[in-house]
C-alpha cells in the first residue's frame, strides 16, 4: 500500500469532493495573494481614492481575520468564544459605513435650482399683469 491510500482511508469519502473544492479555494485565495504581494501597497493605495483604499484596507483585514478563524477552528478552538469575533463584527461595522457612504454617493442629487423653478411655475401667483387672466379658472363665474 503507498501513503495515498493510507491517506485516503484516514477521512470518509463522502468528503471527498468538499476537500477537493476547499483545494481549489485555497488555490484561487493563494493565487489572489501572490497578485497582491506583487505590487508594494504604496503603489497600489497611489492608484486608488481614499474611499476605495478604505475597501481595500477592509477587505484585507476581513480576510486576514477570517483565515485566523479558520485556523482556530482546525486547532480545535472555538473561534466564537475568542476576540477574533468581537473583531470581525467590528470590520464589519465599518464595512457598512462604507457601503452607506458608496450608496449616497450614487443616490440622486436634488438640483434645488430646477426645483424650485418647477414649484414657483406651477404655482399661479397674482399679479398686476394676470389679474384678468389666471392660469385656473373660477368657477362659478364669468371671464369677461
Amino acid at each position: 500500500m503507498s501513503e495515498d491510500d493510507n491517506n485516503m482511508e484516514e477521512y470518509p469519502t463522502e468528503i471527498n469532493d468538499y476537500l477537493a473544492a476547499f483545494e481549489k479555494s485555497l488555490g484561487s485565495v493563494d493565487e489572489m495573494l501572490k497578485t497582491m504581494m506583487s505590487v508594494s501597497r504604496s503603489e497600489l493605495l497611489q492608484k486608488l481614492d481614499p474611499l476605495e483604499q478604505a475597501k481595500l484596507d477592509l477587505v484585507s483585514v476581513y480576510t486576514l481575520n477570517s483565515m485566523f478563524w479558520v485556523y482556530l477552528a482546525t486547532q480545535g478552538i472555538n473561534p466564537k468564544d475568542h476576540p477574533v469575533k468581537q473583531e470581525l463584527e467590528r470590520i464589519r461595522t465599518y464595512m457598512n459605513k462604507v457601503k452607506e457612504i458608496t450608496d449616497k454617493k450614487k443616490a440622486s442629487k436634488l438640483d434645488k435650482g430646477a426645483a424650485s423653478r418647477f414649484v414657483k411655475n406651477a404655482l399661479w401667483e397674482p399679479n398686476a399683469e394676470n389679474e384678468h387672466t389666471s392660469k385656473t379658472p373660477t368657477k362659478g363665474k364669468k371671464r369677461q
